[in-house]
């Protein structure tokens, strides 16, 4: 998974300690080794998963001053584009939040682009901009036919549509 992490090999070793602590629900130990990464080696991969540890705290605004972190680190990483995307959503703030999506649909390294355009989606849902949406989803399906949530809201928008 982190294969095409730009990390050294010992801060590595402490991000790896801060994802498990994390995927655990450990988040105050998982906030701690992402902090010890960070001391190594600043890298997006550390600040964009510390940003995530942030919002499931609860603290979006950190979480997004984080991120933008990494973006300053590596502006070609597409995780922390995406994140803000999704926190800015959760705030409320739906056209800043489309901003920061479009950035990430563009990211030169971003593993799950799909996720940009699904997130990207569900705010034109939102709108009611349901073609739009449609759109969003489809191309998410085409980078990844797998990704479940896009099928689910393609399906769903189709049915409504039709």
């Amino acid at each position: 998974m982190f294969s095409d992490f730009k990390i050294g090999p010992q801060a590595m070793k402490f991000f790896q300690m801060g994802y498990q602590s994390q995927m655990e629900g450990r988040l105050e130990e998982a906030e701690y080794y992402y902090k010890k990464s960070l001391e190594i080696e600043k890298s997006a991969e550390a600040y964009t998963f510390l940003g995530w540890t942030y919002s499931q705290m609860e603290k979006l605004e950190k979480a997004i001053k984080t991120c933008q972190k990494a973006i300053d680190a590596d502006p070609d990483f597409g995780n922390p584009y995406n994140d803000i995307g999704s926190y800015m959503t959760q705030l409320g703030q739906l056209d800043e939040a489309i901003l920061w999506l479009e950035k990430a649909k563009q990211a030169i390294r971003y593993a799950t682009p799909e996720y940009a355009f699904y997130n990207l989606g569900q705010i034109y849902e939102m709108k009611g901009l349901w073609p739009k949406a449609m759109v969003e989803y489809k191309e998410a399906l085409e980078l990844n036919p797998d990704y479940e949530p896009a099928k689910s809201a393609y399906t769903r928008l189709e049915n409504r549509l039709n």
